[in-house]
Order: C-alpha cells, then sequence, then structure tokens
C-alpha cells in the first residue's frame, strides 16, 4: 500500500520564509504584474497568501473536455467586461527547470450584478483601481513545475531542497 500512495502523493516540506506584499496600480497586467513583482524579489518558490482587489475586464479559462490522451484540459480564454471585483486569487509561485517563474493563479470574482464567476487567470486581465496581494516565499522546498506528457498539462512538482 505505501508504493501506491507514494505514487499517488507528490510531497516536500518547507517552511514560510520573507512576506512581500504588493500594490498593482490601475491598468497593470496582473498575472505580468505579478511575474514582476516575483523577479524584483528573486521569489520562484512561494505561494500567494492573499489577492483582493478590482479589476477592468477579466481573462480567464477553466477545463473542459478535450479529445487528448488526458481527455481534460483548459479550454478557450473566457472574458469577462466591466468593473469587476476580485474577492479572492490564490496561487502557487512555482518554476521550471531553467528557472523561470511559472505563475498557477486561480480567481475568485463578482460581476457588477453580483454573479459569482472564477477560474485560472490568464493576460490580458488589468487593475481597475488596485490589486492588494500578499505573497510569501516557501524555503526548504522546491516548488517546480513540469509538462506530463500523459495528462498533457504542466502539473506542480514539489521536492525537497
Amino acid at each position: 500500500m505505501e508504493n501506491m500512495e507514494n505514487a499517488l502523493i507528490h510531497m516536500a516540506e518547507g517552511k514560510l520564509g520573507r512576506v512581500v506584499a504588493i500594490r498593482l496600480t490601475p491598468g497593470v497586467d496582473v498575472l505580468l504584474g505579478l511575474q514582476e513583482a516575483c523577479r524584483r524579489k528573486g521569489i520562484n518558490n512561494g505561494v500567494i497568501l492573499s489577492a483582493i482587489g478590482s479589476l477592468n475586464g477579466v481573462c480567464y479559462c477553466n477545463p473542459v473536455e478535450l479529445p487528448t490522451k488526458a481527455g481534460y484540459g483548459y479550454g478557450e480564454t473566457l472574458h469577462l467586461t466591466g468593473p469587476i471585483e476580485l474577492t479572492n486569487a490564490s496561487g502557487i509561485i512555482c518554476h521550471d527547470d531553467e528557472g523561470n517563474t511559472n505563475l498557477h493563479v486561480h480567481v475568485s470574482l463578482s460581476d457588477r450584478h453580483g454573479g459569482a464567476h472564477g477560474g485560472h487567470l490568464v493576460e490580458g486581465t488589468k487593475v481597475l483601481l488596485t490589486v492588494d496581494v500578499i505573497i510569501a516565499e516557501i524555503e526548504g522546498l522546491v516548488m517546480g513545475r513540469k509538462f506530463d506528457p500523459e495528462l498533457e498539462v504542466p502539473l506542480f512538482a514539489p521536492r525537497q531542497a
């Protein structure tokens, strides 16, 4: 049973290190702004602890059935227009084998009518008034992200440092 459990669960252990507070200003692309903040602070092993704010439209996607080996993947980019409330964002700050920072961010949103939306954040989402983010660096583990050829998507690949 232990070998089966090891194959199904990939884990590594670390601890929270530096905490960085970020304010993204009007017009900034949220995903690109977070990537730039991580670059400036040298963070490629981390987590988004909190993110709230207002957005001038949103670009995101959700899983759909795809005719591939895995059968599922992210579908076409969805767009919400007008002012949108970012009620929460969470995610992981990873990197590939070459050390390139790779963020995987999901958002919870509310439109002007109180309708709820959410999904995987993609480039093109702009700050309306402010987006306030708290990220934490994680020490003692490697927050890797690798393409899985069987599932045909990049996957989280944590390992001990």
